[in-house]
């Protein structure tokens, strides 16, 4: 196992800067999840890390050794790709095998790493099938395994559920969270889906534009984003922003007028007379017809089974509501949506900055 350290990482493509002065510590024995939207710079992150891009500035630490100029076969470390590189002409035995060969291991302690590998993933059964004859979860479990019999000290992981269907990502995540409770070993794991970054990293952190936005445990993340683009990146579905005004302890909206006195006395003191931007998550509403109540007409009902999620518009504003039933509405349907003041966020304008 490993701490990975990136210092001040720079990386350019021609003129055009992919990374920012990228800094970032990934502690020993923690599940690291790097995530944001196409082009944000993870991947290209995550292959410096392994020595397949070539950073342009800055410095990568495994553990206390400066790995920059140390070939990727010398770095201790295993990466699980997002299509699985399998050899197709090899059963899944020699496949998982196939490294450990190169370096010159016995067959005893091959077969051991194998077989070993092969229990803690539930493969087996498929150890003298080719990869055709496999599932796309079944294949996938096979590119872990043969990550695993290196023994690395770092795991690194680029999209490795994207070509799976809904079902098996959900067991596919799962696995790979026992995997690392059991093994104990530093993972960098990245994706684009905020519901995986959510539900399987010890520490998330979010990137746009090759900059860091905000690295913190999930829950911290989701309650307190740091910006606009986390806010609106993390939450499923995503936060709702209504442009306010601040008059005298009311966010007043061309549609609607909310108190802010009893919960947030402080926060919002230096922005009297000016405009900031609210945030709310859809489960935060709920239907009441309360004073503080925002009035809008549903546009979309979607059903999920024991919640609904209501698409509305105040005439100003299009936002989203999770609640907790699942009654058919019709189109045009007009409703009360209320939140509590405890859970507003608040952005600066300008900056997208968060207003504590």
């Amino acid at each position: 196992m490993a701490q990975v350290t990136l210092k001040k990482l720079d990386k350019f493509y021609g003129e055009t800067q992919i990374l920012h002065s990228i800094d970032l510590e990934i502690q020993d024995g923690e599940f690291a999840v790097l995530v944001g939207p196409s082009g944000c710079g993870k991947s290209t992150t995550l292959r410096i890390v392994a020595g397949l891009e070539e950073a342009s500035g800055g410095d990568v630490y495994i553990g206390d050794t400066r790995v920059n100029d140390v070939e990727p076969k010398n770095r201790d470390i295993a990466m699980v790709f997002q299509n699985y590189a399998l050899y197709p002409h090899m059963n899944v035995y020699e496949n998982m095998a196939f490294g450990l060969r190169l370096r010159k291991y016995s067959d005893k302690e091959i077969k051991e790493r194998v077989e070993e590998a092969a229990d803690i993933l539930s493969i087996e059964d498929y150890l003298y099938r080719r990869p055709k004859e496999l599932s796309g979860g079944q294949r996938q479990r096979v590119a872990v395994g043969r990550a695993i019999v290196r023994k690395p000290s770092v795991f690194l992981f680029d999209e490795p559920l994207s070509n799976l269907d809904a079902k098996l990502r959900v067991q596919m995540r799962t696995e790979i969270k026992k995997l690392h409770a059991r093994l104990k070993t530093t993972m960098i794991y990245v994706t684009h889906d905020q519901v995986e970054a959510m539900t399987m990293g010890d520490r998330i952190v979010v990137m746009k534009d090759g900059y860091i936005m905000q690295a913190d445990e999930p829950l911290e993340i989701y309650k307190r984003p740091q910006n606009h683009f986390v806010g609106s990146f993390i939450g499923s579905p995503s936060m709702n922003f209504f442009d306010v005004e601040i008059q005298a302890g009311q966010l007043v909206n061309e549609k609607f007028s909310l108190p802010i006195v009893d919960a947030h006395p402080n926060t919002l003191k230096a922005f009297n007379g000016r405009k900031v931007r609210l945030g709310i998550r859809p489960e935060h509403f709920q239907l009441m017809d309360a004073p503080s109540s925002i009035q809008a007409s549903l546009e979309v009902s979607e059903l999920m089974g024991n919640e609904s999620y209501l698409y509305c518009t105040t005439g100003v504003d299009t936002f989203i509501a999770r609640v907790a039933d699942n009654a058919p509405r019709k189109i045009g349907t007009a409703l009360s949506l209320y939140a509590e003041p405890e859970t507003y966020q608040f952005f600066d304008l300008e900056s997208g900055q968060r207003i504590d």
